[in-house]
């Protein structure tokens, strides 16, 4: 059975989206493609706009990793009006959004209005509360290896709706099978519930 990684930087899975870095050729297989809050050069923006317009071919399958994260040196005015200018890309475009977001949750609901493509956050390690309130505004959560030890992360999976589920790999050195197995244990489903949910998950924010 494969798995679908919903966020990593390794060009060695190819049934994922493959997070495509600056300067780098777009791959044979799907990938994201975005300006990270953390990379934003306010000097040489247009740029790194034109490059990645650039960037998006038919294997592009989102716009991302895009968002705000307090922790990112570039102004957070700067980092809003960036997120906006991607929001509107992939309007244009109709790809969905991989959100990265630090300690501004509830600043990137604010900007849900401005989309009618799907936003999904990745690497999503947060409390149950924060997931409601993302839920509500009807974003959708991508898990990590946080699921394997986290408790309380358990929990706000267990309160996630299977139509709002994605898993990923994103940085870390493990196998997505083994977080697909305690998903799915955490849910009360077979693995193969699960991976057929997140397939359809997949046709979902693929058609808007």
């Amino acid at each position: 059975m494969d798995f679908f990684d919903f966020h990593h930087h390794k060009k060695n899975i190819a049934n994922g989206i493959y997070n495509l870095e600056p300067g780098e050729t777009p791959p044979a297989f799907p990938y994201s493609a975005g300006i990270h809050p953390n990379m934003i050069d306010a000097d040489q923006f247009e740029d790194q706009w034109n490059r990645l317009y650039a960037d998006i071919t038919e294997n592009c399958f989102a716009i991302g990793e895009c968002g705000l994260d307090s922790f990112a040196e570039t102004d957070q005015k700067i980092q809003g009006d960036v997120f906006l200018r991607q929001i509107r890309l992939a309007n244009e475009i109709k790809k969905p959004l991989i959100i990265h977001c630090v300690r501004k949750f509830y600043e990137v609901i604010g900007f849900k209005k401005y989309t009618g493509q799907p936003m999904i956050i990745h690497g999503f390690n947060k409390k149950e509360s924060i997931a409601s309130d993302l839920l509500k505004n009807n974003f959708y959560l991508s898990f990590g290896k946080a699921v394997l030890y986290n408790l309380s992360l358990q929990n706000t999976l267990k309160i996630t709706p299977l139509n709002k589920i994605f898993l990923e790999t994103d940085n870390d050195d493990f196998s997505i099978e083994e977080l697909y197995g305690k998903a799915a244990e955490l849910k009360g489903i077979s693995l193969e519930e699960l991976n057929k949910q997140i397939t359809e998950n997949l046709e979902t924010i693929k058609n808007g």
